[in-house]
């Protein structure tokens, strides 16, 4: 015992019955044991003749202490090295702050457990897999430590609200913003390059290596766009999916990895990566819905009743998707929404891209030339293709510059493949040529791109993803052409056992090249370009069972996977291609004649589309303003997409002068900050005024910015809960004050400070007509309140305001009482939420005295108490305008509701003052039965 300051003999005794608990194999604590001739065989033969588990721990137990110190310290080394066989002990070994000796560190631990075996194995494979960021060709990847940035990750309620932002990828798997415990999938969605299958990879490597916080022992990822590969006729079990599709199990004759996932599936993590890939004709109306894991069925059916939870209950799994794929709530336990780059991510990225200040500074100063550019770049596909196109063209020219203002979507896949074509010809070593021929580059590769274009517009013509060798070269390519980079192996862990597969680099990219195909093509008739647009007509939802608990948000005919983004992003690029400013380009590639003929077709639909569209949208009267709103159908927004694109005035007067309405709502559409240029692009040839509603969007500074010629005509801008600072207040006042033609102002929920109040107040006090005014749940303190309020005593026109959930105090309220002496048109005032005191309560009481105008008045969730009573109860004894004041969960008692209801007899303007949670008992509401303009409800 001399040498051992800490008794383990000891302290197995006191521990000893969690051990029992905890300790689920036995074999590896005996083959350690008896390696290092701690026992014999003749022990190993008795502790084995018990029939459980905890009667062999505790024989074992008694046997090491018997044999003193050293093999129980032991024994107690074990635990800890064999970290996956005892992962349910780390928190003992953490209350117990161990730390092994010198001495017993020398003496080896082998975990010989098959479930410790494969998880190490499972995690080895995995770290491997996703180590590396795939770039332009096999030969060259990145790191995925060099250039992993975080994007935006909002979490979304059953309902579809927003809970805030997660801060870190822990956050994903943890219980914030579960809205439904029974359910096991999280589900993480967001638009086509925005980094949904990035995350799922960081999240796998964070594994591998052992830095995610979750006790899952066993991570099976899948790419769900291999179960369109598999065969009606397909059948295989859950065994088959698992282990064929990931990595088999060494040395394990007897099942025990399979058997210990069926007994402890909460020790099972799943990623299901693009679920909006899976495309089948299968027919799964009259499917079974539960299958057992022995028995061999479709992989399909497999999948759905995993997610279902029908299968391995009680495992987790996360499942990305594309927007507009919908599963039901029942399936769901979680949901967040990728938003993409944040201006502050995109700064971090273009740093990874750029470690030299030098060359970051230069794309900097260009990215803040350029805000449609910046919007482009706040998806991070898009804006890995600019950075290292940017990187790669300046490593070879001279002088070389982002692409100007008029920079589109097609611009930005057009630079991409100049960058593949251009690498087979490009020679390391030799001096910068003083110029650049993107025509020269695509005429030297025209075959080899039309290959890869009519492999892309096969596969997307019948919904593949997946190419077999033998499609692939029947296009006329061979291995030699996948040092392009179009094209890439797909690994084959994760397609039924053959590496001879192959996929585009992106679902996006493949889009890009069968509308190349559409263009190239000379064999396509120009008639047959718009095949896609006819697969992206709205449908409005049916009903379909897909195993009754999953579904998508618009099913089409048989198949309830098929989404039809890919299809518009098809649509999408034809129009960019045949836009006049890529004439040049193609006219080298094809001949004129051809391309006007094509580009005639796609303007002629193009414009008659928007003629039908325009008419058929929804209108209704408009209760903010005078006139009618017209709701947008969820095809508006790619057709304002396809019309920037085209880049056609024409098209773009039509549209504008085509929404006879004088308010649009554009809310909820998933608008980014580089859709704001195609918006900017018609509305900016509108002649009349109109409201424009784009509210829970994410436009950001970028968007606002590029918006900025469009504000002359807009009567109403309401851009709540859009990422934006201070930034983009100071382009509204800019623009606002400058045309005067603004009446309503939403700002609700972006990240506006007191800086950005100043400029709002200017807005307030420089706009005549400017009614409403909604600047809740920012970030405004009293400072920024005196700014507001003074702009909101000079105005006199102001007749709504709204600073819910801001941090204004006692301060903000001494200011906006000031505001309120004598206004003489605000009506409408909400202080709600804004650590308001009793302090803050009499300076508004007795500001209240001297005002006529306001009506209803909101001041729920603050600390107002009965030192404020009197107060507010002589502004009721003479205050004649008020009708509603709205005092819920403050901090009046019985006493203070008193000398309210009192005063209330000398009021009969006043219709409601609601004191709900207050410090006021059940028996003390009803004091006051009889005075029924005070609720308690």
């Amino acid at each position: 015992m001399g040498s051992y300051p800490v008794s383990y003999v000891k302290l197995l005794t006191v521990h000893r019955e969690l051990l029992v608990e905890q300790v689920k194999n036995t074999q590896c604590l005996l083959d350690n044991l008896h390696m290092n001739n701690f026992i014999c065989t003749e022990d190993i033969e008795i502790i084995q003749q018990s029939v459980t588990k905890t009667d062999q721990v505790r024989k074992i137990l008694e046997l090491v202490q018997s044999k003193g110190e050293e093999c129980s310290e032991y024994f107690i080394h074990v635990l800890y090295e064999a970290y996956d066989a005892y992962i349910d002990l780390r928190p003992w070994f953490h209350d117990i702050q161990y730390s092994p000796s010198d001495t017993i560190q020398h003496i080896p631990v082998v975990n010989t457990d098959p479930i410790s075996k494969y998880s190490e194995k499972l995690r080895h494979e995995l770290k491997r897999d996703t180590q590396f960021i795939t770039s332009y060709s096999k030969c060259e990847e990145t790191p995925l430590e060099d250039l992993y940035t975080d994007t935006q990750m909002e979490l979304i309620n059953d309902k579809g609200e927003s809970l805030g932002f997660l801060q870190s990828l822990d956050e994903l798997l943890g219980d914030q913003g579960v809205f439904n415990q029974e359910a096991e999938t999280i589900f993480i969605t967001g638009d086509a390059g925005v980094g949904k299958s990035i995350v799922l990879q960081k999240l796998q490597n964070l594994w591998s290596r052992r830095e995610l916080k979750t006790r899952a022992k066993f991570f099976f990822k899948f790419r769900c766009r291999m179960f369109s590969a598999f065969k009606e006729t397909d059948e295989i079990s859950l065994r088959d999916l698992i282990f064929k599709h990931n990595c088999y199990p060494d040395g394990d004759p007897d099942n025990e990895v399979f058997t210990y996932i069926l007994r402890f599936p909460e020790t099972v993590l799943f990623a299901f990566d693009g679920y909006d890939e899976i495309q089948t004709d299968f027919d799964l109306d009259n499917v079974p819905e539960v299958v057992s894991p022995e028995e061999k069925t479709h992989p399909l059916l497999l999948l759905m009743n995993l997610l279902c939870g029908k299968l391995l209950n009680g495992s987790r799994k996360i499942l990305t998707a594309r927007t507009g794929t919908e599963i039901q709530s029942r399936v769901i336990r979680k949901k967040v929404f990728l938003r993409g780059f944040s201006p502050e991510h995109l700064r971090t990225y273009t740093a990874l891209h750029f470690p030299e200040e030098e060359h970051r500074a230069m794309v900097r100063v260009q990215l803040d030339a350029n805000p449609h550019l910046c919007g482009l770049c706040s998806i991070p596909l898009f804006s890995w293709i600019i950075l290292k196109s940017f990187k790669h063209f300046y490593s070879i020219y001279d002088d070389y510059k982002l692409p100007d203002s008029c920079i589109t979507l097609t611009n930005v896949f057009l630079l991409l493949s100049e960058v593949f074509l251009g690498r087979t010809t490009a020679r390391p070593g030799l001096l910068k040529r003083s110029t650049r021929c993107p025509a020269e580059t695509f005429k030297s590769g025209e075959q080899k791109l039309l290959a890869f274009a009519r492999l892309a517009l096969q596969g997307l013509e019948r919904g593949a993803f997946l190419f077999s060798i033998e499609e692939v070269t029947s296009c006329g390519l061979d291995d030699k052409d996948l040092q392009f980079g179009f094209l890439r192996p797909v690994c084959h862990y994760d397609m039924c056992g053959s590496s001879a597969t192959f996929e585009f680099l992106h679902v996006t990219l493949q889009a890009f090249l069968a509308s190349f195909a559409l263009v190239l093509d000379t064999k396509i008739a120009p008639d047959t370009i718009l095949k896609f647009f006819s697969k992206c007509k709205y449908k409005k939802k049916s009903r379909l069972s897909c195993l009754s608990c999953l579904g998508k948000s618009q099913p089409r005919d048989k198949d309830p996977f098929q989404t039809n983004e890919h299809f518009q992003f098809t649509n999408l690029f034809l129009c960019g291609l045949l836009s006049k400013p890529n004439a040049a380009l193609l006219e080298h590639l094809v001949s004129p004649l051809s391309l006007n003929q094509k580009r005639k077709v796609l303007k002629s639909y193009l414009s008659n589309s928007v003629k039908s569209h325009l008419k058929d949208l929804p209108r209704h009267p408009a209760i903010e303003i005078t006139g009618y709103k017209v709701h947008a159908m969820p095809n508006f927004l790619w057709m304002l997409r396809c019309i920037f694109e085209i880049n056609s005035e024409k098209v773009a007067k039509m549209t504008a002068n085509g929404i006879s309405a004088d308010y649009i709502k554009i809310a909820y559409c998933n608008i980014y900050s580089a859709d704001c240029s195609a918006l900017n692009f018609v509305l900016h040839h509108r002649k009349k005024h109109l409201g424009v509603d784009m509210d829970n969007n994410n436009i950001s500074d970028y968007g606002v910015k590029q918006l900025r010629p469009s504000f002359s005509k807009m009567t109403v801008v309401r851009l709540c809960v859009n990422q934006l600072t201070d930034d983009s207040m100071e382009v509204l006042a800019n623009e606002l004050i400058r045309y005067k033609v603004v009446k309503i102002l939403g700002l609700y929920k972006n990240h506006i400070t007191d800086v950005g109040a100043k400029l709002v107040a200017e807005i307030i006090e420089g706009c005549p007509h400017l009614k409403t005014v909604k600047l809740g749940c920012n970030n405004i303190t009293g400072l920024g309140a005196s700014y507001l309020a003074k702009g909101i005593h000079k105005s006199k026109s102001i007749f709504d305001v709204g600073m819910w959930g801001n941090s204004i105090g006692d301060e903000g309220a001494n200011a906006f009482a000031e505001a309120l002496k004598n206004h003489p048109s605000l009506t409408n005032l909400s202080l709600s939420a804004n650590g308001i005191t009793s302090q803050g309560g009499k300076s508004l009481a007795n500001a209240l005295k001297e005002n006529t105008s306001l009506h209803i008045f909101w001041l729920i969730q603050n600390q107002i108490c009965d030192d404020a009573a009197s107060d507010l109860a002589d502004v009721f004894r003479s205050n004649s305008s008020l009708t509603h004041l709205m005092l819920i969960d403050n901090q009046l008692s019985v006493h203070g509701a008193r000398q309210i209801a009192d005063a209330l007899s000398n009021n009969t303007t006043l219709k409601e003052i609601n004191i709900k949670g207050n410090q006021i008992s059940k028996a003390e509401e009803k004091l006051f039965e009889e005075e029924k303009r005070l609720r308690f409800h």
